[in-house]
């Protein structure tokens, strides 16, 4: 009844169930025609979410949510503007490094996308860019988020396999600043054709002002960095620090977060946590059903039995990636493809570090690809633009984030070399 299991899963999504509900239904149908007893599916839920690891998930999201209340992205934003402003299309520039910014904080492309879009997609409109534009560099700059370290795939990814996920977490770094700066040649290209506003250099004087307003979010993003890449504590302790971190920032030297604010912020980060908890319990009892009817094994023997070169079965991968990431929620597809495939790659040859980095980069890639491209959702709906009219402004940021994958994927030195170094 596997099929059967896939049948059910495709039309519940096709029917606009959540990816969670779709996969918990499936499997429950699963056991319910091969009488296997209920009990186990809660049973697997469990084993799946009973990991130390998966602990930061709700601390990365809560001090996101902290950061983000406490009037950290407006000065992450200014002090971006003071450094590039004055380049021709410095906004859309800004945009993109308070995006760099960002990702050392939140580690999930929804909340940059969410964050910055509401300040920075208005205030483009406003100084002449074009909306489509803004939404499109709002939306592909937000995929930065998953790739810089904290990256909630990255956990998921080490957490399924046994990944470590500091190795993963260092081994984003070099392509998420090429992300970046590939990004911002684009729209300074884009800008220059166009004729965009720069706006007046920034005196020394206000370079060094907004550097200390920003100070304190750049100093959590090298506080996280440095304590799990120097291995002074786990990612699980380092998001319990930001937590902390951020609260004192928020209420006692930005005084922008009140303790009134707390509740609303705890229910909001909870509500998060949960529906990505939810989805990796049932993702994991989806993987044992597959596990238990040799589903992995068929995959890979398919498709070694195609081709065993290297170069042309990570080809293959990230066709199938780059496919699934189109209709497939990240975590939910990392779930449930990861496992499988990081054992054909193995096989083959390829690092397990820089496939993981291969995996999550392709998925990402996703979201600002129709038809599920969640950041494209959000920034349309800020915008107040149609969701085609942004996918087509997207492609040449598209264009760079596939260059960088075939980087990624066919020059191992670009996300192990900084592994070897620091480990």
């Amino acid at each position: 009844m596997l099929i059967g299991m896939f049948i059910f899963f495709f039309v519940m999504l096709f029917i606009g169930m959540p990816v969670a509900f779709s996969l918990g239904l499936s499997t429950a149908f699963y056991f319910l025609v091969e009488h296997i007893p209920l009990i186990t599916l809660p049973q697997k839920m469990f084993s799946g979410m009973n990991s130390f690891v998966l602990l930061c998930v709700p601390g990365f999201i809560l001090a996101g949510n902290l950061m983000n209340r406490g009037g950290i992205t407006m000065k992450i934003i200014d002090f971006s503007n003071s450094l590039v402003g004055h380049i021709r299309g410095g906004l859309s520039l800004a945009n993109i490094v308070a995006s760099m910014v960002f990702a050392g904080i939140s580690g999930t492309a929804t909340a940059d996308a969410a964050s910055l879009g509401a300040i920075l997609i208005p205030a483009m409109e406003k100084d002449g860019y074009e909306t489509d534009f803004s939404c499109a560099v709002t939306a592909s700059s937000s995929t930065i988020g998953p790739i810089i370290p904290p990256s909630l795939p990255m956990i998921i990814a080490g957490t399924m396999t046994g990944l470590s996920v500091s190795k993963l977490f260092v081994a984003g770094i070099i392509p998420g600043i090429l992300l970046g700066f590939g990004m911002m040649g684009v729209s300074y290209f884009i800008s220059c054709r166009r004729k965009h506003p720069k706006r007046a250099r920034a005196s020394f004087k206000q370079l060094v002002s907004s550097f200390f307003n920003a100070f304190w979010a750049l100093l959590m993003t090298l506080i996280i960095l440095v304590g799990i890449i120097g291995g002074f504590f786990t990612p699980t302790e380092a998001s319990i620090i930001a937590v902390i971190y951020a609260t004192v920032v928020g209420i006692f030297i930005y005084k922008e977060l009140k303790f009134k604010d707390l509740f609303p912020i705890l229910l909001d980060s909870a509500k998060t946590t949960t529906a990505i908890l939810v989805l990796i319990g049932f993702a994991n009892v989806f993987a044992w059903i597959l596990a238990m009817e040799q589903v992995p094994q068929m995959v890979s023997s398919a498709l070694l039995s195609v081709t065993q070169n290297k170069f042309v079965m990570l080809l293959l991968i990230n066709l199938l990636l780059l496919f699934v990431g189109t209709f497939m929620e990240t975590l939910a597809a990392l779930a449930i493809l990861f496992p499988t495939l990081l054992s054909i790659a193995i096989n083959v040859g390829v690092d397990p570090i820089q496939f993981a980095i291969i995996a999550v980069l392709n998925l990402v890639i996703g979201l600002t690809t129709p038809p599920v491209g969640v950041c494209l959702f959000i920034t349309s709906t800020i915008g107040k633009i149609s969701l085609s009219k942004i996918a087509r402004a997207v492609l040449p940021f598209l264009g760079v984030s596939l260059v960088v994958l075939m980087l990624v994927t066919y020059i191992p030195a670009t996300t192990l070399w900084l592994v070897g170094l620091v480990f």
